[in-house]
């Protein structure tokens, strides 16, 4: 009997292709444009999404029973054509967040200490030169984060600020009946007014969009930092720019942008107090093993006719067993 066909737009730890290859054969997309993924999906009978689908795929993949995203996020999959279809969509969420949280720490560690500079003034200046940084240096403690999306990313971020750090925490999210004691809820004006470190966590909605607008930024003290962990859309890009240049805030640390890659002429590029990196904050050995183990198991469900544990749209299950029995009465 031919296996079903699991899709990968990337690569995925080898804990997961070990689950999958017993009962599934396996394709590792030749590229990630749109065109490419929407011919590869032709004969899919799952997907694990690690880039953006083209939002017309489920259109070019009559087989296709669900989408799996390997992370939390779902913007990154076409999910109200995937529901009318009949087509699963399932992710894994908090499985990295304590990979998110340490690289936000990261990051304010970096801002506070100025340790990346007095690196490269040591080497290029010399001792004397670096060292004149110290002075500028500022303590964690007694600081405030701002935390806007206080779910599974951000609660691990205020536990270690507060516990680790001693910081007060302020936090901003939908549900605030859901706010853990050690963060003080907020609105999102007061985050961004009153915390000297500004961390977005919070997912891509209409709602979210361009969040962090002209008017937010300019709430922010002049030494205060941003941190977007979030989607790059969340940040209006070109505001914040200005804001880096001008020197109204003290800077920020960007892992995701509003368009990527990040052109080679992007403006942040040319900007010193912006600390840039490719969209990486949630991946480490740890992350990348369980988030694949994760997709593998739940696709594995998915294939076994069963519900994935984590369902993205579970209206769709109805939809979803009318598309496998169609697919079944096919293949007779």
């Amino acid at each position: 009997m031919k296996k079903p066909l699991v899709l990968l737009t990337n690569p995925i730890d080898a804990a997961g292709m070990a689950m999958l290859a017993p009962h599934a054969d396996i394709r590792l997309a030749a590229a990630t444009d749109h065109a490419t993924l929407r011919r590869e999906a032709a004969d899919a009978d799952v997907i694990i999404v690690r880039a953006f689908l083209p939002p017309d795929l489920i259109d070019h993949a009559p087989r296709l029973l669900a989408c799996m995203r390997h992370g939390a996020g779902v913007d990154m999959i076409p999910v109200d054509a995937a529901t009318r279809a009949g087509v699963i969509v399932g992710n894994v969420p908090g499985v990295n967040a304590q990979t998110v949280a340490e690289y936000c720490v990261a990051q304010f560690l970096q801002h506070a200490r100025g340790t990346a500079r007095a690196d490269r003034l040591m080497r290029e200046g010399g001792w004397a030169a670096a060292r004149v940084l110290a002075d500028r240096a500022t303590e964690m403690r007694g600081k405030t984060a701002g935390i806007v999306g206080v779910g599974d990313i951000g609660t691990r971020l205020a536990a270690i600020c507060h516990h680790g750090f001693g910081m007060r925490v302020l936090g901003y999210r939908r549900r605030a009946d859901l706010m853990p004691e050690i963060v003080h809820a907020a609105s999102i004006d007061r985050v961004f007014a009153e915390s000297d470190y500004v961390a977005l966590c919070c997912p891509l909605t209409p709602e979210t969009r361009r969040l962090a607008d002209a008017r937010r930024l300019g709430l922010m003290q002049p030494h205060a930092f941003l941190v977007n962990v979030a989607r790059g859309p969340v940040v209006e890009q070109a505001a914040l720019v200005a804001a880096l240049r001008e020197g109204r805030i003290g800077g920020a640390a960007l892992d995701v942008f509003e368009t990527q890659p990040l052109a080679a002429d992007d403006p942040l590029l040319a900007l010193d107090n912006a600390l840039l990196t490719p969209h990486l904050a949630g991946l480490s050995a740890e992350s990348m093993r369980a988030m694949s183990v994760s997709a593998a198991a739940d696709t594995l469900r998915v294939l076994a006719g069963e519900k994935p544990l984590n369902f993205v749209n579970p209206e769709a299950w109805p939809a979803a067993q009318a598309r496998r029995a169609a697919q079944a009465r096919h293949a007779i």
